[in-house]
């Protein structure tokens, strides 16, 4: 008896910005997507200033993805204040967008979220003070303890972390230091701890690093599409990562 392994190949990018017009910008990179991965992964600013008529671009953008595609919102998705509206468009065209939800795509299970701001290890905004400093750091925990429930949730051997702001600050190094504590929190960074995470990914830092690890040396992905134009010119603009995931016991 012997156990197969299937090989699922995740492709990941975020900061797309799609705009009103948008219109063929990126069918070729969800066509690409699509030849190379099983699932495709956003990680947040899908629209540029979160406004239902960009994700109707985006939807008809999305028709090239032939792939299952899961997405969480960043920043941009919310100016608008119809963060809402945007949803219901997206999944009305079937993409999945996780807000602390978790879902399964072929044995591999993704928990999602947008995340939040505050800094990373001692240097991280503490809820001391004022009411809007208490505020601001009781969203950061919110979104911690959402991510946490989602992982919470799977019971694959595999858990991708899908995330818009950083758990960790490597991954924004070379962006100014001072808008370090902007770009994410490392209260997030613990849930990825506790369930054992095979991989994160994020965006929202443009200039940072494509990866970092966490304090329990899980891999962190910085997947924002105009870093990896930089980084990496002659390559598709998304991360792909390969996963071998059981297929099930056969005779040997």
């Amino acid at each position: 008896m012997a156990t197969t392994k299937d090989v699922v190949r995740i492709a990941a990018v975020g900061d797309i910005h799609c705009t009103k017009t948008s219109q063929g910008a990126l069918q070729p990179l969800f066509e690409q997507a699509s030849e190379l991965a099983d699932v495709l992964l956003l990680c947040g600013d899908l629209t540029d200033y979160g406004q239902p008529e960009e994700a109707y671009v985006l939807v008809k953008e999305l028709v090239s993805a032939k792939i299952p595609t899961i997405a969480v919102f960043g920043n941009h998705d919310y100016e608008s204040g119809k963060q809402d509206e945007v949803k219901q468009i997206l999944t009305e065209a079937g993409v999945r967008v996780l807000d602390g939800d978790a879902c399964e795509v072929k044995g591999v299970g993704f928990a999602g979220v947008k995340g939040f701001a505050g800094g990373f290890g001692s240097k991280a905004l503490g809820a001391w003070g004022e009411e809007a400093i208490k505020h601001f750091v009781h969203e950061a925990v919110d979104e911690a303890l959402k991510l946490e429930s989602a992982l919470a949730r799977l019971e694959t051997s595999h858990r991708i972390a899908v995330l818009h702001y950083s758990p960790i600050q490597a991954t924004v190094e070379g962006e100014p230091p001072e808008i370090f504590p902007f770009l994410g929190s490392s209260r997030l960074e613990e849930p990825l701890t506790r369930y054992s995470v095979t991989a994160a990914f994020h965006g929202h830092a443009h200039n940072g690093h494509l990866e970092g690890r966490t304090i329990s040396n899980i891999p962190v992905y910085n997947v924002s599409m105009p870093l990896l134009k930089k980084k990496l010119p002659d390559q598709p603009p998304f991360h792909l990562l390969e996963l071998a995931v059981d297929a099930g016991v056969v005779n040997a």
